[in-house]
């Protein structure tokens, strides 16, 4: 067992290691959010431009979701590793098999240069990506949630989440800014300049990774010989059901965010006409505010317990799909306000408490890789197919967005059931004060 009563780690290293993990995260999510909005502007131009401008849609977000179906097996290899030899060494080899596959990204020539070797390099390269955001994500929220001091689990764990609607800025700034020039430059080179950029991101995300100090967690079961020979046959013979409904709680997470942060992009300028600079800047401002709001989430779940606070964002949402794209499509204002409510605060409440909910259900010694299967299967599930799902619905009712409102409805209660019997069947309020490194022990 894990020793509850292992020092602390100093003020000062926590401090680092939320600092590297939440610009760790922000590099990872830079380069995936910046293929996801790329995929909804550019993709089906450059790659697919034989096709019909809705089916080459559709088969730009196919090469999205291969991300997603890459990403359990990089949660396999990095968490099986992650938890016999340590976090922070799978930390770097993550960021660097994520930023190398972004740069490579930008050089890819277009199908009018290679033909179909244009779109074949595309889906390698975006697999390597999912591997490395799939061994990123556990080991990442891990280093500095066994940092956290007793009863701050939760807002550690929202400090770094903050990572994802910042990643989302970066890359949406930079694409908004560039689609300013005449589409026939944008389409030849300005929207390679930031997969380019990310090198100079992944140079600093390691400078700080090399900095920090070993999870004091994992540290703790490697000296008492509690490291775990196939940590992830254990987590699916002792904590399946915990998996599984880990992954129903994810669906809506990651699914509706990708409906607020990427289908509408897609939405908005095909369907409605509009400028992408002003669907670009709607999301931007939800991404903005909700970098504010996921601390606040964070902080009430250590105060009131993580399930709740995850079960009220999904009923949240559940209730804003049935007003949010009569709020699209009502131009610039509408689209500003459904987007920012969808992560701001629906979206914000489930991910500000689900970091240090979902690591609490695993043990120290399978942690990561219990973790990972949760992060990385349910995604596929929600984030990589949801706009796929809403572009089918959309043809399907022939532009009419109702069926993408009751799709969302649907997953937004699924989810929101699964999170209300895992808090019940995890005791989560009961648990709310505890360091993780005492779960270990139970």
């Amino acid at each position: 067992m894990s020793n509850p009563q292992a020092a602390a780690t100093s003020p000062r290293q926590t401090v680092r290691t939320v600092i590297a993990s939440t610009l760790g995260t922000v590099v990872e999510y830079y380069d995936f959010t910046l293929y996801a909005t790329a995929t909804a502007l550019v993709f089906n131009k450059i790659f697919f431009p034989s096709f019909d401008p809705l089916v080459g849609t559709l088969a730009a977000f196919s090469t999205f979701f291969i991300g997603y179906c890459a990403r359990p097996l990089g949660g396999l290899i990095f968490g099986h590793f992650g938890d016999r030899l340590g976090r922070k060494r799978m930390l770097i080899i993550t960021m660097l098999i994520m930023g190398l596959g972004t740069f490579a990204i930008g050089l890819v020539p277009s199908y009018e240069t290679i033909g179909v070797w244009a779109p074949i390099t595309l889906v390698v390269l975006r697999a390597l990506q999912g591997i490395g955001i799939g061994g990123e994500y556990g080991g990442g929220m891990l280093m500095a949630i066994e940092h956290a001091k007793p009863g701050r689990q939760g807002l550690i764990g929202s400090l770094v989440h903050i990572g994802v609607p910042a990643g989302f800025l970066l890359p949406i700034a930079f694409l908004s800014a560039l689609s300013t020039m005449p589409e026939a430059e944008f389409l030849a080179w300005g929207w390679r300049v930031p997969f380019i950029f990310s090198l100079i991101l992944v140079a600093l995300g390691l400078f700080i990774r090399f900095r920090i100090d070993e999870s004091p967690a994992f540290v703790d079961a490697q000296r008492e010989e509690q490291v775990a020979s196939l940590p992830a046959a254990e987590v699916l013979k002792n904590h399946w059901g915990k998996v599984a409904l880990g992954i129903g709680g994810k669906v809506a997470e990651s699914g509706l965010f990708n409906i607020y942060a990427v289908f509408v992009i897609s939405y908005a300028v095909t369907k409605l006409g509009l400028p992408k600079v002003m669907v670009l800047n709607a999301v931007l401002i939800g991404c903005l505010v909700e970098c504010v709001t996921l601390p606040f989430f964070g902080w009430l779940s250590d105060k009131v317990g993580r399930a709740p606070i995850y079960v009220a964002g999904a009923a949240f949402q559940a209730l804003l799909a049935l007003f949010f794209f009569g709020l699209v499509d009502h131009g610039m204002t509408g689209i500003t306000i459904a987007v920012t409510l969808g992560l701001a605060i629906g979206h914000g409440a489930m991910f500000g408490a689900q970091a240090a909910f979902y690591a609490g259900l695993f043990p120290t010694r399978i942690r990561y890789s219990g973790l990972s299967m949760i992060q990385q299967i349910g995604p596929i599930l929600g984030g990589g197919l949801s706009p796929i799902i809403a572009a089918a619905l959309l043809a399907r009712g022939n532009g009419d967005p109702s069926q993408i409102a009751i799709y969302m409805f649907a997953i937004a209660l699924f989810s929101g059931l699964c999170a209300f019997v895992l808090g019940r069947i995890t005791s989560d309020r009961a648990k709310v004060a505890k360091p993780l490194r005492s779960l270990a022990a139970e």
